[in-house]
C-alpha cells in the first residue's frame, strides 16, 4: 500500500553540511538556467532587430550605443543560464536520482471511483457516465457540475452518477470539489479524475491500473501521435506548448519524473495521496489547476508516472484553455509563472 511522505516531512540529518546539501539539491537550477538563457537570447534578437529602426528611420547615431550595449550584455544571461543548466545536469543530477528504486506496491482492493468535472455538458455527460459505469473496475461515478446552466446535473443522475453542483465558478473549484467528494465517498482505494465531455474513454482505465502499483499518481499524457484523433481542440501550437511546459516542470524536479502533458485532467490517484494533497491545494487556481496539481504533488515527494492515453474530439464547445491559441498562450504563461516563481505569481 501507500508509503509516500507528507508534504511537510523533513528528514533532518545529523550534520549541517548534509542539511545544506539537501537544500541545494532542491534548488531547480535547470529551469532557472533555461529562463536565463531564453532571456539572453531574447535580448540578442532584440538587438539584431534594432538595426531596422537605426537605418530606416535615420536613428543610427542615437540608437547605436544602446544597440551595442544590448547585444554585448546579452551574453551574460546566456552564459549564466548555460552554467546553471550544466551544474544541475552534470553535478547535482546523480545525487538527485540516487536511491530512486522501481516501486511496486499493488493495491489490495483494485476497484476505482471515477470523478468527472462538467460544465454545460448536457450533450455528453450521460454517455460519459455510462461509459465509465460499465467498466468492470469502476465502483461509483461522481459528477460535479460547475454551476451549469443546462441539464448537466439531471442527465448525470439519469445515467446513474452521484451528482453535485459546485456553485463557485472556475475550473479549479470544480476539480477540487471532485477530489473532495471522491475522498469523502471512501469506497475504493483508487480515485480517477476525468472530464465529462467525451474527450477521454473508460477503456484507458486498464492502462492506468497497469501503472498504479508503481506510483502515487498516474497522469495521462496525450502526446502519443497515433492515440490522438486528428480533429481535437488540442492544436499543434497547444500540443507543443503543453509539451514545453511539461518539460519545464520536469526540469524543476530533475530526476523525479517524466512530464510531457500538464494539461490533461485524466489521472489516477491513490486515496491516501489525495487525503494528504488536498490541504496543500487551493481551488482558486483556475485553468492552470492540472499543472499546479502535478507541481504540488512532486514538491510533496509523491511518485508521478505518465501513462499514454487516447484523446478524442469533444462533444460541444470547449470552455477551458483550449478555446483558441491566444487563450492557450495566456494559460501556458501563467503555468510557467507558477512553476518558476510560485502559484501566487500566476
Amino acid at each position: 500500500m501507500f508509503r509516500g511522505p507528507t508534504c511537510r516531512d523533513v528528514a533532518p540529518g545529523p550534520f549541517a553540511v548534509r542539511s545544506a546539501l539537501r537544500r541545494l539539491l532542491r534548488i531547480p537550477l535547470l529551469p532557472y538556467g533555461i529562463l536565463c538563457f531564453c532571456l539572453g537570447l531574447a535580448m540578442y534578437l532584440f538587438g539584431v532587430v534594432m538595426v531596422v529602426p537605426r537605418y530606416l528611420l535615420g536613428l543610427n547615431r542615437a540608437l547605436l550605443p544602446l544597440n551595442e550595449w544590448i547585444v554585448w550584455y546579452s551574453g551574460i544571461p546566456i552564459v549564466a543560464g548555460i552554467a546553471l543548466a550544466l551544474t544541475d545536469l552534470f553535478l547535482l543530477f546523480p545525487a538527485k536520482r540516487r536511491g530512486a528504486s522501481v516501486r511496486f506496491d499493488p493495491v489490495q482492493q483494485g476497484r476505482v471511483t471515477v470523478a468527472l468535472t462538467a460544465y454545460n455538458d448536457e450533450q455528453s455527460i450521460g454517455a460519459t457516465v455510462r461509459d465509465f459505469g460499465d467498466h468492470l473496475r469502476v465502483a461509483k461515478v461522481i459528477v460535479v457540475s460547475n454551476n451549469s446552466s443546462d441539464a448537466t446535473l439531471e442527465r448525470a443522475r439519469e445515467a446513474g452518477a452521484i451528482a453535485f453542483n459546485e456553485p463557485a465558478q472556475g475550473y479549479g473549484h470544480c476539480v477540487y470539489r471532485c477530489l473532495q467528494e471522491a475522498v469523502k465517498l471512501d469506497e475504493t482505494g483508487l480515485i480517477v479524475l476525468c472530464e465529462g465531455d467525451r474527450t477521454f474513454r473508460a477503456y484507458d482505465l486498464d492502462k492506468f491500473l497497469a501503472y498504479e502499483s508503481h506510483a502515487d499518481i498516474v497522469n495521462g499524457t496525450r502526446t502519443v501521435e497515433r492515440l490522438r484523433e486528428y480533429s481535437t481542440q488540442l492544436s499543434t501550437f497547444m500540443y507543443y506548448g503543453n509539451l514545453f511546459v511539461g518539460k519545464l516542470l520536469e526540469a524543476k524536479y530533475l530526476g523525479r519524473s517524466t512530464i510531457t502533458d500538464v494539461g490533461t485532467t485524466y489521472k489516477l490517484c491513490h486515496r491516501p495521496v489525495l487525503e494528504r494533497l488536498l490541504p496543500e491545494l487551493t481551488p482558486t487556481v483556475n485553468l492552470e489547476f492540472n499543472a499546479y496539481f502535478l507541481d504540488t504533488a512532486l514538491r510533496c515527494g509523491f511518485f508521478v508516472v505518465e501513462c499514454p492515453i487516447t484523446f478524442h474530439a469533444r462533444i460541444g464547445a470547449s470552455k477551458g484553455g483550449n478555446t483558441d491559441n491566444w487563450r492557450a498562450l495566456t494559460v501556458g504563461g501563467r503555468m510557467m509563472l507558477g512553476i518558476l516563481f510560485g502559484w501566487p505569481a500566476a
